[in-house]
């Protein structure tokens, strides 16, 4: 299973509305088919409900625990939301220093 498939079903139990789990790897330096270092996550739920951002970015975090370590996840970028602030769309993630050069 794939680190990415991994997050998705981690990601499941926080009972999203919305879940996007993307593959950020080809942007960052080091790059090469298959890797999996960089990831995105978009989540709506009710889980998050009452809490501020960091409590929030807690939960994610705890979800994905044993994934997020050396030689596994690098980075991580949350975008976590209930459904009352979700609009359809997430900031576009800042372009890396060290990306492939096309």
């Amino acid at each position: 299973m794939t680190l990415e498939q991994q997050l998705i079903e981690r990601f499941n139990s926080l009972s999203p509305s919305h879940l996007e789990v993307i593959n950020e790897s080809a942007g960052h330096g080091g790059y090469f088919p298959g890797k999996e270092s960089h990831f995105k996550v978009i989540i709506v739920s009710e889980v998050f409900s009452g809490l501020r951002l960091v409590q929030r970015h807690q939960k994610v975090y705890a979800a994905a625990a044993e994934l997020i370590s050396p030689g596994k996840i690098h980075a991580l970028a949350i975008h976590a939301y209930v459904p009352d602030e979700w609009q359809g769309q997430a900031p576009a993630s800042p372009d890396c220093a060290h990306a492939p050069k096309a």
